[in-house]
């Protein structure tokens, strides 16, 4: 299924770490409406969906959140490394750092440990494709409160780079949904798989 390709999808480029910064971006790591949770949903969504078109989209834009991981681990890691250990405590890394030293580990801005609720799978077309248009919608407010905080150049390039993708994704999931319509029921988009009207107990 996958080709990886030893390089970052766009550039991260770090000279100064920053602590503080990767405390906020960290969310989009391990957050409710982050990268791990994008890319997971994506790809276990498809498994369900009836139409191959639609398929394509959830697992293109599923393993692209995957690089998206990627290049959020790369930022995180570069904001944190050469810490000492003045530094660790003067920024409020430390509570981090004592579970998880510099280590990459999935969590909000607030803490929370990468939780399975982040994960939309419905098992109806509809269902999934309006989750993942929210989902995309909400990831991109998540970059722009990030860039609303961060003036260092260096970080901001690539979560704008981020920003954008997630309204492409958008997009993408906009055809998806298109496609979807125009696949089921025109009477009733509802009523797209006649195998689940009747009960299939027998008493």
């Amino acid at each position: 299924m996958w080709t990886y390709e030893k390089k970052l999808q766009y550039p991260v480029k770090i000279k100064t770490p920053n602590p503080k910064y990767a405390q906020i971006i960290i969310s989009q790591m391990g957050g409710p409406d982050g990268e791990l949770a994008a890319s997971t949903r994506y790809l276990s969504q498809r498994f369900s969906m009836p139409y191959q078109e639609v398929i394509g989209i959830l697992t293109d834009v599923g393993t692209e959140e995957l690089a998206h991981v990627e290049m959020i681990s790369a930022m995180l890691y570069q904001l944190t490394r050469n810490l000492s250990p003045e530094e660790i405590m003067r920024s409020g890394f430390d509570k981090y750092f004592v579970d998880h030293t510099v280590g990459t580990y999935p969590v909000a801005a607030a803490g929370v440990p990468f939780d399975a609720k982040y994960i939309g799978v419905k098992g109806d077309v509809l269902a999934d494709i309006h989750e993942d248009l929210a989902a995309e919608q909400k990831a991109r407010v998540t970059y722009d409160n990030l860039l609303r905080l961060i003036d260092d150049p260096d970080v901001r390039d690539p979560l704008r780079f981020l920003r954008q993708r997630e309204v492409v994704h958008y997009q993408r999931f906009g055809d998806a949904l298109r496609v979807a319509q125009d696949r089921m029921d025109s009477k009733n988009f509802y009523a797209f798989n006649p195998a689940y009207d009747k009960p299939q107990h027998k008493k």
